[in-house]
Protein backbone atom coordinates (compact mmCIF):
# COMPACT_ATOMS: atom_id res chain seq x y z
CA UNK A 1 0.00 0.00 0.00
CA UNK A 2 1.65 3.40 -1.11
CA UNK A 3 0.29 6.27 -0.43
CA UNK A 4 2.79 8.68 -2.22
CA UNK A 5 1.56 10.36 -5.29
CA UNK A 6 3.91 9.77 -8.46
CA UNK A 7 6.50 12.40 -9.52
CA UNK A 8 4.08 13.75 -11.94
CA UNK A 9 1.23 14.13 -9.71
CA UNK A 10 4.05 16.03 -7.67
CA UNK A 11 4.74 18.16 -9.96
CA UNK A 12 1.31 18.44 -11.12
CA UNK A 13 -0.02 19.28 -7.82
CA UNK A 14 3.10 21.96 -7.08
CA UNK A 15 2.40 23.70 -10.34
CA UNK A 16 -1.50 24.19 -9.88
CA UNK A 17 -0.43 25.47 -6.49
CA UNK A 18 1.47 27.82 -7.42
CA UNK A 19 -1.59 28.93 -10.38
CA UNK A 20 -3.91 28.99 -7.47
CA UNK A 21 -1.83 31.44 -5.04
CA UNK A 22 -0.99 33.73 -8.34
CA UNK A 23 -4.84 34.61 -8.70
CA UNK A 24 -5.55 33.57 -5.08
CA UNK A 25 -8.93 34.24 -2.82
CA UNK A 26 -8.90 38.34 -3.82
CA UNK A 27 -9.64 37.38 -6.84
CA UNK A 28 -11.83 34.97 -6.56
CA UNK A 29 -14.19 36.99 -4.36
CA UNK A 30 -13.78 39.82 -6.45
CA UNK A 31 -14.99 38.92 -9.60
CA UNK A 32 -17.71 37.17 -7.67
CA UNK A 33 -19.12 40.20 -6.20
CA UNK A 34 -18.49 42.24 -9.14
CA UNK A 35 -20.89 39.72 -11.35
CA UNK A 36 -17.93 38.03 -13.33
CA UNK A 37 -16.79 34.94 -14.25
CA UNK A 38 -12.74 33.73 -13.60
CA UNK A 39 -12.14 33.71 -17.09
CA UNK A 40 -8.11 34.29 -16.43
CA UNK A 41 -7.66 31.62 -14.07
CA UNK A 42 -9.54 29.52 -16.41
CA UNK A 43 -7.92 30.00 -19.74
CA UNK A 44 -4.15 29.82 -18.51
CA UNK A 45 -5.10 26.59 -16.26
CA UNK A 46 -6.39 25.58 -19.71
CA UNK A 47 -3.40 26.58 -21.89
CA UNK A 48 -1.26 25.13 -19.03
CA UNK A 49 -2.92 21.43 -19.39
CA UNK A 50 -4.68 21.39 -15.91
CA UNK A 51 -8.14 21.49 -17.49
CA UNK A 52 -7.32 18.23 -19.60
CA UNK A 53 -5.20 16.17 -17.43
CA UNK A 54 -7.96 13.00 -17.60
CA UNK A 55 -8.68 13.63 -21.42
CA UNK A 56 -6.76 10.90 -23.17
CA UNK A 57 -3.47 12.28 -25.58
CA UNK A 58 -5.28 11.33 -28.47
CA UNK A 59 -7.68 13.97 -28.11
CA UNK A 60 -5.11 16.85 -26.95
CA UNK A 61 -5.33 16.09 -23.11
CA UNK A 62 -2.95 14.94 -20.34
CA UNK A 63 -3.82 11.41 -20.63
CA UNK A 64 -4.28 10.62 -16.42
CA UNK A 65 -7.46 10.25 -14.64
CA UNK A 66 -9.84 11.55 -11.94
CA UNK A 67 -6.74 11.08 -9.41
CA UNK A 68 -5.43 14.17 -11.45
CA UNK A 69 -8.48 16.20 -12.34
CA UNK A 70 -8.98 15.56 -7.98
CA UNK A 71 -5.42 17.42 -7.53
CA UNK A 72 -6.27 20.41 -9.86
CA UNK A 73 -9.62 20.84 -7.86
CA UNK A 74 -7.86 20.66 -4.68
CA UNK A 75 -5.25 22.69 -5.14
CA UNK A 76 -6.94 25.94 -6.76
CA UNK A 77 -9.50 25.45 -4.02
CA UNK A 78 -6.77 25.29 -1.69
CA UNK A 79 -5.06 28.57 -3.26
CA UNK A 80 -8.81 30.01 -2.67
CA UNK A 81 -9.95 29.67 -6.17
CA UNK A 82 -12.56 26.70 -6.13
CA UNK A 83 -13.90 26.15 -9.45
CA UNK A 84 -17.46 24.54 -9.70
CA UNK A 85 -16.69 24.22 -13.19
CA UNK A 86 -13.89 21.59 -13.14
CA UNK A 87 -17.11 19.96 -11.84
CA UNK A 88 -19.26 19.90 -14.16
CA UNK A 89 -17.46 19.99 -17.57
CA UNK A 90 -13.90 18.46 -17.37
CA UNK A 91 -14.89 15.72 -14.48
CA UNK A 92 -18.83 15.25 -15.50
CA UNK A 93 -19.09 15.64 -19.13
CA UNK A 94 -15.62 15.00 -20.20
CA UNK A 95 -15.74 11.57 -18.53
CA UNK A 96 -19.38 10.79 -20.28
CA UNK A 97 -18.00 11.90 -23.69
CA UNK A 98 -14.85 10.04 -22.94
CA UNK A 99 -16.42 7.07 -21.81
CA UNK A 100 -19.85 6.52 -23.53
CA UNK A 101 -19.83 9.22 -26.80
CA UNK A 102 -19.50 7.99 -30.36
CA UNK A 103 -16.11 8.54 -32.04
CA UNK A 104 -17.45 11.60 -33.78
CA UNK A 105 -18.69 12.87 -30.47
CA UNK A 106 -15.03 12.78 -28.73
CA UNK A 107 -13.02 14.37 -31.80
CA UNK A 108 -15.59 16.86 -32.09
CA UNK A 109 -15.57 17.69 -28.08
CA UNK A 110 -12.89 16.53 -26.14
CA UNK A 111 -9.85 18.76 -27.58
CA UNK A 112 -11.87 21.52 -26.29
CA UNK A 113 -12.47 20.36 -22.78
CA UNK A 114 -8.89 19.72 -22.85
CA UNK A 115 -7.66 23.06 -24.00
CA UNK A 116 -10.82 24.85 -21.72
CA UNK A 117 -12.18 26.77 -24.98
CA UNK A 118 -15.33 24.46 -24.08
CA UNK A 119 -17.65 24.50 -21.25
CA UNK A 120 -20.33 21.81 -21.21
CA UNK A 121 -21.77 22.01 -18.01
CA UNK A 122 -24.77 19.52 -16.42
CA UNK A 123 -28.13 19.51 -16.23
CA UNK A 124 -29.95 16.51 -14.29
CA UNK A 125 -31.86 18.17 -11.13
CA UNK A 126 -35.70 18.95 -11.09
CA UNK A 127 -37.93 20.56 -9.35
CA UNK A 128 -40.26 18.03 -8.18
CA UNK A 129 -37.84 14.83 -9.12
CA UNK A 130 -34.57 16.58 -7.34
CA UNK A 131 -31.76 14.48 -9.15
CA UNK A 132 -33.92 11.11 -8.48
CA UNK A 133 -33.71 9.96 -12.38
CA UNK A 134 -36.30 7.68 -11.92
CA UNK A 135 -38.90 10.45 -11.58
CA UNK A 136 -37.27 12.86 -14.11
CA UNK A 137 -39.99 15.11 -15.95
CA UNK A 138 -37.72 15.84 -18.73
CA UNK A 139 -39.02 13.76 -21.67
CA UNK A 140 -37.00 13.39 -25.17
CA UNK A 141 -39.48 12.19 -28.30
CA UNK A 142 -38.78 11.36 -31.82
CA UNK A 143 -39.89 13.57 -34.51
CA UNK A 144 -38.30 12.02 -37.79
CA UNK A 145 -34.67 11.82 -37.28
CA UNK A 146 -34.40 14.42 -34.98
CA UNK A 147 -35.58 14.53 -31.36
CA UNK A 148 -37.92 16.88 -29.61
CA UNK A 149 -36.89 17.92 -25.39
CA UNK A 150 -39.03 19.05 -23.28
CA UNK A 151 -38.96 19.99 -19.49
CA UNK A 152 -37.24 21.57 -16.15
CA UNK A 153 -34.06 21.67 -14.95
CA UNK A 154 -32.58 23.55 -11.73
CA UNK A 155 -29.30 24.42 -10.09
CA UNK A 156 -27.85 24.20 -12.86
CA UNK A 157 -24.61 25.66 -12.42
CA UNK A 158 -22.53 28.10 -15.00
CA UNK A 159 -25.04 27.72 -18.23
CA UNK A 160 -24.29 31.79 -19.03
CA UNK A 161 -20.48 30.49 -19.17
CA UNK A 162 -21.31 27.90 -21.28
CA UNK A 163 -21.69 26.30 -25.01
CA UNK A 164 -23.58 23.46 -24.17
CA UNK A 165 -25.27 21.69 -21.37
CA UNK A 166 -25.42 17.81 -21.30
CA UNK A 167 -29.14 17.17 -20.52
CA UNK A 168 -30.13 14.25 -18.69
CA UNK A 169 -34.12 13.15 -19.96
CA UNK A 170 -36.16 10.29 -20.50
CA UNK A 171 -36.90 8.68 -23.65
CA UNK A 172 -39.51 5.47 -24.18
CA UNK A 173 -37.87 1.99 -24.91
CA UNK A 174 -39.60 0.58 -27.91
CA UNK A 175 -39.00 -3.05 -26.47
CA UNK A 176 -40.58 -2.94 -23.05
CA UNK A 177 -42.87 1.11 -23.19
CA UNK A 178 -40.80 1.88 -20.40
CA UNK A 179 -38.95 5.01 -20.12
CA UNK A 180 -34.96 4.94 -19.64
CA UNK A 181 -32.41 7.60 -18.69
CA UNK A 182 -31.01 9.51 -22.34
CA UNK A 183 -28.39 11.97 -22.41
CA UNK A 184 -28.54 14.92 -25.06
CA UNK A 185 -25.73 17.80 -25.69
CA UNK A 186 -27.74 20.72 -26.57
CA UNK A 187 -26.24 24.14 -27.44
CA UNK A 188 -27.26 26.79 -24.86
CA UNK A 189 -28.17 28.74 -27.16
CA UNK A 190 -30.57 26.60 -29.05
CA UNK A 191 -34.35 27.43 -29.95
CA UNK A 192 -36.81 27.04 -27.24
CA UNK A 193 -33.77 26.58 -24.69
CA UNK A 194 -34.32 29.39 -21.78
CA UNK A 195 -32.61 30.45 -18.92
CA UNK A 196 -33.40 32.58 -15.55
CA UNK A 197 -31.14 33.16 -12.88
CA UNK A 198 -31.33 32.09 -9.30
CA UNK A 199 -30.09 34.21 -6.72
CA UNK A 200 -28.23 32.34 -4.08
CA UNK A 201 -26.34 32.95 -0.92
CA UNK A 202 -22.99 31.82 -1.67
CA UNK A 203 -20.11 34.11 -2.78
CA UNK A 204 -18.74 32.28 -6.40
CA UNK A 205 -18.24 33.64 -9.53
CA UNK A 206 -20.60 30.37 -11.29
CA UNK A 207 -24.19 30.93 -11.66
CA UNK A 208 -27.32 28.95 -10.85
CA UNK A 209 -30.18 28.53 -13.06
CA UNK A 210 -33.28 27.50 -13.84
CA UNK A 211 -33.89 25.96 -17.32
CA UNK A 212 -36.61 25.29 -19.43
CA UNK A 213 -36.58 23.19 -22.62
CA UNK A 214 -39.72 23.77 -24.83
CA UNK A 215 -39.81 21.32 -27.67
CA UNK A 216 -35.94 21.72 -28.22
CA UNK A 217 -35.12 20.33 -31.45
CA UNK A 218 -32.01 18.17 -31.50
CA UNK A 219 -30.02 16.40 -34.60
CA UNK A 220 -29.75 12.96 -34.09
CA UNK A 221 -26.40 12.77 -33.41
CA UNK A 222 -26.95 15.18 -29.95
CA UNK A 223 -28.11 11.83 -28.22
CA UNK A 224 -24.78 10.26 -26.26
CA UNK A 225 -23.72 7.37 -27.19
CA UNK A 226 -23.94 4.55 -30.41
CA UNK A 227 -27.84 3.70 -29.16
CA UNK A 228 -30.57 4.38 -26.14
CA UNK A 229 -28.47 1.51 -24.26
CA UNK A 230 -25.53 4.39 -23.79
CA UNK A 231 -27.85 6.41 -21.20
CA UNK A 232 -27.98 4.58 -18.04
CA UNK A 233 -23.80 3.73 -17.72
CA UNK A 234 -22.90 7.22 -18.82
CA UNK A 235 -24.94 8.87 -16.33
CA UNK A 236 -23.47 6.94 -13.73
CA UNK A 237 -19.89 7.35 -15.33
CA UNK A 238 -20.36 10.96 -14.94
CA UNK A 239 -21.47 10.59 -11.14
CA UNK A 240 -18.71 9.03 -9.43
CA UNK A 241 -15.56 11.94 -10.83
CA UNK A 242 -18.53 14.76 -9.72
CA UNK A 243 -18.63 13.10 -6.21
CA UNK A 244 -14.89 12.87 -6.07
CA UNK A 245 -14.07 16.45 -7.50
CA UNK A 246 -16.32 18.13 -5.24
CA UNK A 247 -15.25 16.18 -2.53
CA UNK A 248 -11.68 17.45 -3.38
CA UNK A 249 -12.80 21.10 -3.70
CA UNK A 250 -14.29 20.55 -0.47
CA UNK A 251 -10.91 19.50 1.01
CA UNK A 252 -8.67 21.97 -0.48
CA UNK A 253 -11.08 24.50 0.65
CA UNK A 254 -10.90 23.30 4.01
CA UNK A 255 -7.05 23.37 4.16
CA UNK A 256 -6.71 27.00 2.79
CA UNK A 257 -9.29 27.77 5.78
CA UNK A 258 -7.43 26.13 8.35
CA UNK A 259 -3.87 27.77 6.67
CA UNK A 260 -5.64 31.48 7.11
CA UNK A 261 -6.78 30.84 10.51
CA UNK A 262 -3.32 29.39 11.68
CA UNK A 263 -1.53 32.15 10.45
CA UNK A 264 -3.50 34.40 12.08
CA UNK A 265 -3.57 32.51 15.37
CA UNK A 266 0.14 32.24 15.79
CA UNK A 267 0.69 35.45 15.64
CA UNK A 268 -2.46 37.40 17.44
CA UNK A 269 -1.27 38.50 20.54
CA UNK A 270 -4.30 39.28 22.89
CA UNK A 271 -3.38 38.20 26.68
CA UNK A 272 -0.05 38.50 28.09
CA UNK A 273 1.66 38.26 25.45
CA UNK A 274 1.10 35.14 24.09
CA UNK A 275 -0.02 34.39 20.80
CA UNK A 276 -3.74 33.03 21.22
CA UNK A 277 -2.80 29.60 19.46
CA UNK A 278 -0.88 28.58 22.34
CA UNK A 279 -4.53 28.29 23.94
CA UNK A 280 -5.65 24.84 23.81
CA UNK A 281 -9.37 26.58 23.68
CA UNK A 282 -8.19 28.21 20.12
CA UNK A 283 -5.52 25.64 18.75
CA UNK A 284 -7.40 22.28 19.34
CA UNK A 285 -10.73 23.09 17.23
CA UNK A 286 -7.95 24.03 14.79
CA UNK A 287 -6.35 20.62 14.81
CA UNK A 288 -9.59 18.88 14.89
CA UNK A 289 -10.55 20.05 11.54
CA UNK A 290 -7.28 19.66 10.20
CA UNK A 291 -7.35 16.21 11.34
CA UNK A 292 -10.97 15.64 9.48
CA UNK A 293 -9.16 17.29 6.55
CA UNK A 294 -6.83 14.90 6.28
CA UNK A 295 -8.88 11.99 6.77
CA UNK A 296 -11.05 13.01 4.01
CA UNK A 297 -8.21 13.52 1.44
CA UNK A 298 -7.29 9.87 2.42
CA UNK A 299 -11.11 8.68 0.65
CA UNK A 300 -10.68 11.15 -1.84
CA UNK A 301 -7.26 9.24 -2.65
CA UNK A 302 -8.66 6.20 -2.23
CA UNK A 303 -12.08 6.83 -4.63
CA UNK A 304 -9.75 8.55 -7.09
CA UNK A 305 -7.82 5.22 -7.10
CA UNK A 306 -10.69 2.99 -7.24
CA UNK A 307 -11.97 4.82 -10.01
CA UNK A 308 -8.90 5.17 -12.45
CA UNK A 309 -8.46 1.32 -11.70
CA UNK A 310 -12.37 1.10 -13.22
CA UNK A 311 -13.27 -0.30 -10.36
CA UNK A 312 -16.76 1.30 -10.90
CA UNK A 313 -18.93 -0.51 -7.98
CA UNK A 314 -15.95 0.49 -5.15
CA UNK A 315 -15.30 3.61 -7.02
CA UNK A 316 -18.84 4.61 -6.07
CA UNK A 317 -19.25 3.44 -2.60
CA UNK A 318 -15.56 5.41 -1.69
CA UNK A 319 -16.68 8.48 -3.89
CA UNK A 320 -20.26 8.80 -1.68
CA UNK A 321 -18.32 8.51 1.44
CA UNK A 322 -15.53 10.88 0.57
CA UNK A 323 -17.99 13.51 -0.55
CA UNK A 324 -20.08 13.12 2.72
CA UNK A 325 -16.22 13.31 4.57
CA UNK A 326 -14.99 16.49 2.63
CA UNK A 327 -18.34 18.62 3.01
CA UNK A 328 -18.52 17.70 6.43
CA UNK A 329 -15.02 18.65 7.07
CA UNK A 330 -15.00 21.62 4.70
CA UNK A 331 -17.63 22.41 6.82
CA UNK A 332 -16.24 22.48 10.01
CA UNK A 333 -13.25 24.34 9.02
CA UNK A 334 -14.38 27.14 7.84
CA UNK A 335 -16.87 27.78 10.72
CA UNK A 336 -13.85 27.01 13.36
CA UNK A 337 -11.60 29.69 11.41
CA UNK A 338 -14.30 31.96 11.50
CA UNK A 339 -14.53 31.60 15.34
CA UNK A 340 -11.15 31.64 16.21
CA UNK A 341 -10.59 34.96 14.02
CA UNK A 342 -13.37 36.30 15.85
CA UNK A 343 -14.83 39.89 14.45
CA UNK A 344 -11.89 39.68 11.83
CA UNK A 345 -13.10 36.48 10.87
CA UNK A 346 -16.26 38.02 9.04
CA UNK A 347 -14.87 40.36 7.35
CA UNK A 348 -13.94 39.72 3.73
CA UNK A 349 -10.17 41.25 3.66
CA UNK A 350 -9.47 37.64 6.46
CA UNK A 351 -11.05 35.80 3.26
CA UNK A 352 -12.83 32.67 5.09
CA UNK A 353 -16.10 33.88 5.64
CA UNK A 354 -16.62 34.36 2.52
CA UNK A 355 -16.50 30.69 1.72
CA UNK A 356 -19.40 29.90 4.66
CA UNK A 357 -22.22 29.71 2.03
CA UNK A 358 -20.60 27.58 -0.54
CA UNK A 359 -19.43 25.19 2.44
CA UNK A 360 -22.50 24.41 3.63
CA UNK A 361 -24.15 24.21 0.24
CA UNK A 362 -21.18 21.06 -0.26
CA UNK A 363 -23.18 19.61 2.60
CA UNK A 364 -26.49 19.06 0.40
CA UNK A 365 -24.83 18.93 -3.02
CA UNK A 366 -24.73 17.45 -5.27
CA UNK A 367 -25.84 14.92 -3.47
CA UNK A 368 -26.86 15.34 0.49
CA UNK A 369 -25.65 14.02 3.31
CA UNK A 370 -28.47 11.93 3.82
CA UNK A 371 -28.45 10.39 1.12
CA UNK A 372 -25.42 9.20 1.37
CA UNK A 373 -25.99 7.94 4.57
CA UNK A 374 -28.97 6.01 3.04
CA UNK A 375 -26.58 5.25 0.47
CA UNK A 376 -24.09 3.41 2.82
CA UNK A 377 -26.53 1.68 5.35
CA UNK A 378 -27.94 -0.26 1.57
CA UNK A 379 -25.19 -0.86 0.45
CA UNK A 380 -22.68 -1.49 2.89
CA UNK A 381 -24.59 -2.58 5.93
CA UNK A 382 -26.77 -4.53 4.23
CA UNK A 383 -30.18 -2.83 5.49
CA UNK A 384 -33.21 -2.24 3.94
CA UNK A 385 -33.41 0.77 1.76
CA UNK A 386 -35.15 3.64 4.03
CA UNK A 387 -36.46 5.72 0.66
Amino acid sequence: MNFDLTPEQDQLRAAVRALGRKYGHDYFVAKAKAGEHTTELWAEAGRLGYLGVNIPTEYGGGGGGITELAIVCEELAAAGCPLLLLVVSPAIAATVIVRHGTEEQRKRFLPGFADGSLKVVFAITEPEAGSNFHRLGTVARRDGDDWLLSGRKCYISGVDEAQYVLVVARTEDASTGKLKPVLFVVPTDAPGLTRSKLDMEIVSPENQFLLYLDDVRLPADALVGESLDAGLPALFAGLNPERITVAAMGAGTGRYAIERASEYTATRKVWGGRTIGSHQGVSHPLAHAAVQVELARLMILKAASLYDAGRDLEAGVSGNMAKYAAGEAAALAVDTAVQVLGGAGMTTEYGVATLLGAVRAGRIAPVSREMILNFVAQHVLNQDKSY
